[in-house]
């Protein structure tokens, strides 16, 4: 099942793959692939297409990183790791939040919250569609080594970003100088009126509190580019990104 059309932009050996409401990374070196993170359960599909239209195919994945553990961004790789056998990390106070020994995240006593905001019916409707109520959970979800690059293609390198949720991680790409910065700072959703770098609304966050702190982190990393996990790629300052999400801090809340 396909939910629409892709959108791939490219910087370097890294490709932001924009699908619907999702959005997940492929980083290659060489013939290998490392994907970061998968969309809904029903991008499944979606994830295997956007490899094969960079020239790729799945049996060239060989490992998987999870910026954390939402619907929206395992709910796709959950469908490949039936069919690869290979390993999917991230940090490790994440993993039992991919393993669904316990779940941070929006709960339907808290949807309510949204739907006064413009464009969150309908979010609401499509997410239903790719698959958010039928949840998702990795029981093979691995903590990544500590300290620094990851002996996955791309030599990527985790940053702490916990807060959205408790072991939110970002990702450095360092050949290509970008960011995969999951949920801890976006470019667009569809429940926001605004563009550009962002926190997400309030009730998707944990701890609202760190996910703001965890932005230094991102600030600092040597790269020029922000893939996130909603909305289009940023290019420019991080620093200069931080501090325009910081001001629109207001637009986090209910």
């Amino acid at each position: 099942m396909t939910t629409a059309a892709l959108s791939i932009t490219q910087i370097e050996n890294t490709h932001l793959v924009r699908c619907g409401h999702a959005n997940w990374v492929l980083v290659e070196e060489g013939a290998d692939l490392t994907l970061i993170d998968g969309g809904y359960p029903a991008n499944g599909a979606d994830v295997e297409r956007s490899i094969e239209q960079i020239g790729h195919q799945l049996g060239d994945v060989r490992a998987i990183l999870v910026t954390h553990a939402h619907v929206d961004h395992i709910g796709g790789i959950a469908d490949i790791v039936t069919r690869l056998e290979v390993p999917v990390l991230m940090d490790p106070l994440e993993v039992p939040h991919a393993k669904r020994e316990y779940l941070q995240q929006l709960s339907p006593a808290k949807v309510p919250l949204l739907l006064w905001r413009r464009g969150a019916p309908k979010w609401l409707l499509d997410v239903i569609g790719a698959g958010a109520l039928k949840g998702a959970e990795l029981p093979r979800a691995q903590a990544f080594a500590a300290g620094g690059a990851l002996d996955v293609p791309g030599r990527i390198v985790p940053i702490p970003t916990h807060g959205h949720t408790d072991g939110h991680s970002a990702y450095l790409v360092p050949e290509a100088g970008v960011i995969a910065s999951g949920d801890a700072l976006v470019t667009g959703h569809a429940t926001s009126s605004v563009a550009g770098p962002q926190f997400l609304v309030c009730p998707f966050n944990h701890d609202r509190g760190a996910t703001d702190q965890a932005l230094d982190n991102i600030a600092a990393a040597p790269a020029g580019a922000l893939f996130p996990g909603h909305g289009p790629v940023y290019e420019g300052s991080l620093a200069a990104a931080v501090e325009q999400a910081r001001a629109g801090r207001t637009r986090m809340r209910p």
